[in-house]
């Protein structure tokens, strides 16, 4: 992997916060969103959306109801997030909200990466999006990742799978120690906590970081 270098990426230079919540499918990053987003009275959002035509075929190929090349999907989260931020994220902090996204370029990074596409490709394709203010990584071992999918009774996806999730969380791991916090502030916390004990420490983390 080369080294990554973040300054051509736009920081944010808006009133509002923009914090974003990462993990593997489910390591609790919903969970954790959205009570931030209730401890903060913030603006809440996901990626991938499910509004714009993109995401709407993205759901359709994680579902497994189509099949389309791990190329042309990242350029699919791109259409999307390009979306997301123009009509979500940006007008939001545009009024000094903070925003709180549920996933963002970091997905694509971690799995696309775990697909074998070019990191340097996937930056690049996200080069004109928006810089957080603040990412959390949730760290769950994939086994457990599973446990919880399935006692939600949810419906297995495309990417929700063991070899796959180990795959990917070996991408966030290196990714959040590749990524310069001069440019990006990246923090991986230890999701296998109770509920409560990982949001004590996001709060923390949010209040340490950002004065908020």
């Amino acid at each position: 992997m080369t080294n990554i270098n973040m300054e051509s990426m736009k920081k944010n230079n808006y009133p509002g916060k923009f914090i974003v919540i990462e993990g593997l499918d489910g390591s609790g990053q919903s969970t954790q969103a959205s009570l931030l987003k209730d401890h903060l009275s913030a603006v809440l959002t996901k990626e991938p959306t499910k509004d714009s035509l993109a995401g709407k075929k993205i759901k359709k190929i994680l579902e497994e109801k189509e099949t389309i090349s791990s190329l042309e999907l990242q350029k699919l989260f791109t259409e999307d997030r390009k979306e997301h931020l123009e009509n979500i994220v940006i007008p939001a902090l545009e009024k000094g909200n903070t925003v709180i996204s549920d996933r963002y370029f970091f997905s694509s990074f971690a799995y696309g990466s775990s697909d074998g596409l070019d990191l340097d490709w996937l930056i690049e394709i996200n080069k004109d999006f928006l810089l957080p203010d603040l990412t959390i990584i949730l760290k769950v071992a994939p086994e457990l990742c599973l446990k919880r999918i399935e006692r939600r009774g949810s419906p297995v996806t495309l990417f929700e799978k063991t070899e796959k999730l180990e795959k990917v969380w070996a991408e966030y791991e290196r990714l959040a120690n590749k990524f310069d916090n001069v440019y990006i502030n990246v923090y991986i916390i230890d999701g296998e906590k109770s509920i409560k004990e990982v949001f004590d420490e996001i709060k923390a983390l949010v209040s340490s970081q950002l004065n908020i």
